[in-house]
């Protein structure tokens, strides 16, 4: 193979890769929920957030915090969310919820998204009070791909093509899950952007 063979080969590998992380998930059984500025009505609005489709996306940037919380419960899946985060953005994915009008991480499990986390041993790519991260990723500013598991107890989280958390729990075993647009302190957080959520069930 010529240098300028292999060069090109590189470059298609790298595209497809690029392509994989963007696109829809392949395989089928695949349910998305959120696709582009589309999606809301796969959800109910839990808390004040000021959630919109804008720009591509589901956007939430002011209120106290909310959740849009899906209409159907899970109990073994994959969900696969494309997501925008600031560098002070408290947001997250809840899952297997037991009380979906009153989502915390003591009713269900939070893989959260919090660069600025005051304890970061929970922070971004971490489940609460269950699988700590170390070192923690920075979502911050950019474009991510969260992929989390839940098989029975086996939890998984993935961030960005990297295992962030895994853990064996029964505390929750099944529920619906939700977007999270969380609050500082006293303060909103930064924006929250949901460019594609899929889920499939197992």
């Amino acid at each position: 193979m010529t240098r300028l063979s292999r060069i090109a080969m590189s470059l298609l590998v790298v595209a497809f890769a690029v392509a994989g992380c963007a696109g829809q998930p392949s395989g089928s059984g695949w349910v998305n929920l959120i696709d582009g500025d589309k999606g809301l009505e796969n959800f109910n609005r839990v808390g004040d957030a000021n959630w919109r489709a804008e720009g591509g996306a589901i956007v939430a940037d002011k209120g106290k915090g909310g959740h849009l919380v899906t209409k159907n419960s899970y109990k073994d899946f994959v969900i696969r969310a494309e997501f925008w985060a600031a560098t002070n953005t408290n947001s997250g994915i809840f899952i297997r919820a037991t009380d979906p009008n009153k989502i915390g991480s003591v009713s269900a499990y939070e893989v959260n998204i919090y660069d600025q986390r005051p304890d970061p041993i929970y922070g971004t790519g971490g489940i609460v009070g269950v699988a700590s991260v170390n070192p923690m990723p920075k979502a911050g500013g950019k474009w991510n791909v969260m992929e989390i598991t839940a098989r029975g107890p086996e939890l998984t989280v993935v961030l960005n093509g990297a295992v962030t958390a895994h853990a064996r729990d029964t505390k929750f075993p099944q529920g619906p899950f939700s977007l999270q647009f969380g609050n500082n302190g006293k303060e909103p957080g930064g924006p929250i952007k949901w460019r594609r959520v899929d889920v499939k069930p197992l």
